[in-house]
């Protein structure tokens, strides 16, 4: 039962929290940005079945892999990407909690 909160609460409100403290006079953009990054999980449809309780996302899931991780590292030395990819990095370290919490 705490396992979805916790995965969710980071998906959902740690993102909130992180565009109101660090991003103050943007932070509705920033914060759908985070929200927007959770289209990565799109790649859970190509999977069989769809949702498994049981399995890791990372390193399963195409964009979930390491190759993809390390573009959105990537993002992260340019200005016009910066956000995103600490978007979609905080998507793959929530995924990771996850994994851990197993």
């Amino acid at each position: 039962m705490i396992r979805p909160l916790i995965h969710y609460g980071f998906h959902f409100i740690i993102p909130l929290l992180i565009a109101l403290c660090f991003f103050p006079k943007q932070w509705k953009k920033v914060y759908i940005i985070f929200i927007g990054a959770m289209l990565i999980d799109l790649d859970h449809l190509l999977a069989n079945p769809v949702f498994d309780p049981h399995r890791c996302s990372i390193g399963f899931h195409p964009l979930h892999n390491y190759y993809a991780i390390t573009g959105y590292f990537i993002m992260l030395f340019f200005t016009k990407t910066r956000i995103i990819g600490l978007a979609l990095l905080w998507h793959i370290v929530t995924d990771q909690i996850d994994c851990w919490m197993m």
